[in-house]
């Protein structure tokens, strides 16, 4: 089943002689339960993709499908409410509110609905990312590697279509990496989620089961390792 389509989508900044071309018409298919990983140096465009999937920018030209919805159609608060409940986010910075506890952290997106949380579906997450006695902490009680663990619950708790993670282990040292990788395969593996990684680091990306190369806003190679 198809959960994400990208149909050349192009993202252009500045005119003239400014012009710069971000995103030089990218076709892009990914099925659920997928698993993959897109690699690219900076600047070549792999941000700024993940910004159009996460409804966070538009394209110039193309569109975007997720789970049959056009996001083109959407306008901002529409793409506000679908990026909260459909698309999961985790940054390189954990975007964490700093008075609010770990739990409440993780079921901010659903607070912010009005909706009560599915416990054993909670109690299930935050049990395979480690967390489960730090639940009452602040995050500044927390290690880095503990606190992109709260981020990828807060994605999770939706349930989303598509989990984006935008160079997760970025701020992490060895030892965190190789657990966030970890548990970015066990919510791919035990909880079917969709995963697409962003990432610059080869290692990083070849624990995912398809690697998607871009470079200067355009894919250049598309291989499946498994």
């Amino acid at each position: 089943m198809e959960i994400l389509r990208c149909e050349g989508v192009r993202k252009v900044y500045g005119s003239g002689d400014n012009q710069v071309v971000a995103l030089d018409g990218i076709d892009l298919s990914v099925e659920k339960g997928e698993f993959v990983a897109i690699i690219g140096a900076s600047g070549s465009g792999k941000s700024t993709l993940l910004h159009i999937l996460g409804s966070v920018d538009s394209p110039t030209e193309g569109r975007v499908l997720i789970d049959g919805t056009d996001l083109s159609q959407l306008n901002q608060t529409q793409a506000a409410i679908f990026r909260r409940r459909k698309v999961g986010l985790v940054y390189q910075f954990y975007n964490l509110i700093p008075t609010l506890t770990v739990k409440k952290n993780i079921l901010l997106p659903l607070a912010l609905d009005k909706k009560k949380p599915n416990e054993e579906y909670f109690d299930r997450i935050v049990s395979a990312l480690g967390i489960s006695d730090k639940l009452e902490a602040l995050p500044s009680k927390l290690s880095g590697g503990q606190q992109q663990r709260v981020a990828m619950a807060r994605s999770l708790i939706y349930r989303p279509t598509l989990l984006l993670a935008d160079e997760p282990t970025g701020n992490l040292d060895q030892k965190n990496s190789r657990e966030i990788i970890d548990m970015l395969k066990l919510s791919n593996r035990n909880l079917d989620q969709t995963i697409l990684l962003i990432t610059h680091d080869e290692k990083v990306a070849l624990e995912a089961e398809r690697v998607i190369t871009i470079e200067d806003g355009r894919i250049i190679s598309d291989q499946r390792r498994r």
